[in-house]
This record gives structure tokens, sequence and C-alpha cells, in this order.
């Protein structure tokens, strides 16, 4: 008896490596592996699927089907019972709903599935319908009240070209890929892109500082270091810095989480540095310790000056 292996993927931008690792987990014995062309649809029944086809031409009764999820071989009901009631095959399923199912079990005598078998999947086959289904209706409400608020879909567009300039002056200014994206109404992508074609230049502005991310870095900044920047005089850059900032609880206290360009937080832990002690001042030590560990933070996601 033989273990066949069947793949299937529903457009070419996508790749069976998810089903690899499932199949690959079972253990398998000398598979036997049949895979669709990339972009065969589950609309098209398996026995007319190219690969499918070569697999039941293949088998023998007796063997075993082994996917990775019911839908990269059929699509509801009426699928799978035309492929379990063909030439007595075995059908394994190794992950979702069915894969607690016994899809084996036929009458002693007549070698016919048993009628608590085709009840089940009956029965998971419809939900998975209606699943898609309600999914489908959700979608269409979402759109239609995204469109009655005057948004469009699709694919968000790029960065005009007479905006890349801004773009490029607010990001090294430390304006984080969101704000921006907002800004100008664009995905975050979009904003990325725009960054990424002016990167050269961003590199010769930082050439001084050493070598930093392409990207703004995203870091906790300790309460205390927060309190006392707040309270402090600081450039247009980092005060949005600060305010752009998610505070995240932390046991009795709280961070910072800010995102914002590797110059941007140098120059934030530059400004904290009173609180490692000024002359005359004797330093308070829970908040030097918490200097030191925003300088930490920093020191190992952005190089300091050589």
């Amino acid at each position: 008896m033989a273990n066949l292996v069947y793949k299937r993927v529903s457009t070419d931008q996508q790749s069976t490596a998810r089903q690899d690792l499932v199949l690959d987990e079972t253990g398998i014995e000398d598979p036997v592996v049949f895979e669709e062309d990339p972009g065969t649809s589950s609309r098209l029944h398996p026995f007319q699927r190219p690969k499918f086809r070569a697999l039941l031409d293949y088998a023998r009764p007796g063997d075993t089907v082994h996917i990775s999820e019911m839908f990269r071989l059929v699509r509801g009901t009426g699928h799978i019972l035309d492929v379990l009631h063909r030439d007595r095959l075995a059908l394994r399923i190794h992950d979702g709903a069915f894969s607690a199912m016994d899809l084996t079990g036929r009458h002693p005598r007549t070698g016919e599935l048993l009628s608590t078998v085709k009840f089940m999947v009956q029965t998971l086959a419809a939900a998975g319908e209606l699943q898609r289904d309600l999914q489908s209706e959700l979608t269409y409400d979402g759109l239609r009240t995204a469109e009655a608020k005057g948004n469009k879909g699709g694919r968000r567009p790029a960065v005009p070209a007479g905006k890349t300039a801004d773009v490029r002056t607010a990001y090294l200014e430390g304006r984080s890929i969101a704000a921006l994206a907002r800004d100008h109404g664009v995905s975050r992508g979009a904003i990325r892109t725009a960054v990424a074609e002016l990167m050269p230049d961003h590199t010769a502005i930082e050439q001084e500082a050493g070598p930093a991310p392409k990207l703004p870095v995203t870091l906790d900044m300790p309460g205390k270091v927060t309190d006392f920047l707040h309270a402090a005089e600081l450039e247009a850059a980092e005060r949005a810095a600060l305010d752009q900032g998610v505070t995240m609880r932390r046991g009795q206290g709280c961070t910072l989480r800010v995102t914002a360009a590797p110059a941007v937080h140098r120059r934030l832990l530059a400004r904290c540095q009173p609180l490692d002690g000024a002359q005359g001042v004797p330093a308070v030590p829970a908040q030097r310790q918490a200097r030191r560990e925003y300088e930490n933070r920093v020191s190992t996601l952005v190089p300091p000056r050589p």
C-alpha cells in the first residue's frame, strides 16, 4: 500500500511551504508526491485537475492519499464524497477540523463508507461552507460601509512624485512610517518604498554618526527617563517622537515605546545625561539606572560614534 501526497495552491504567488511543514511533521513513509501547477483553482473538481488525475491513475485499492488541509483537495461536500467513494482509497487530512476524523471507515461486507463517516463529512463540510459565506457577506458589508464614508477599496496609491521631498524631510526629522502614511493617505509600504529610494541621501546625512539601520528604530524608554525628557527643552523631532510614543505598563511602572530615527534616539539619550549626576548634584540611583537601561538599548540597536 502506497502513501500518495497531494499538494495544491490557488495562485502563482503562493507556495507549498506550509503544506510541506504539516506533511513533514506527520512522518509519512516513502511518499509519492503529486503537486498541481501553481494557480490551480479549488473550484475545479478534483477529478478534472491534471495531477490528481495522475494520482488516481497511479493509485491502487488500499493506498492512502495524504493532504494537509481539506480545501487543498476539495471545496464542498460533493467533492469530498466523490473522492472518498473512488476506488476505496483512504484519505488522511492532517490539519484542520477533518484531521480528528477517521475517513477510512467502511462497512466490512459491502466496502461502502460507513454512514457515520458520511454524516460527519457532510456536517463539517456544510459548516465550512457556512463560514465562507458569512465571511463573504461581512466583507461585502464592510466594503459598502467604507464606500458610504467615502473610502475606496483596492490598493492605496503610492507617494506622489511631488511629495517625496516632504516625506524625506519628515522621515529624517524622526517622523514614523505609520504617521507619514496617515499624513499622505498612502500605505506604509508606499512610504517605505519612497524612503528606500532616498536612502543614499539619508546615509550621507547620517555618515558622520556611523552606520545605522535604514528604517526608524523602536525602543522602550524607561518611565523615569520619559518623565525627565518631557520636562526638558527638546527639538521638534525629539518632541514629536515622545508625543507619538505608546505607553506600555510594566508592573508598578511603565515605559514609553518610541519609534524614531537612530539620530533622534541618540539625541534623546544625550538629553538625559544629567540623570547620571551633574556637578555638585548627586544622582538619584533609580534615575541613573533608568538612563543606563535606555543607553544599553540605544547602543545595542544603534552603533555609537567611532
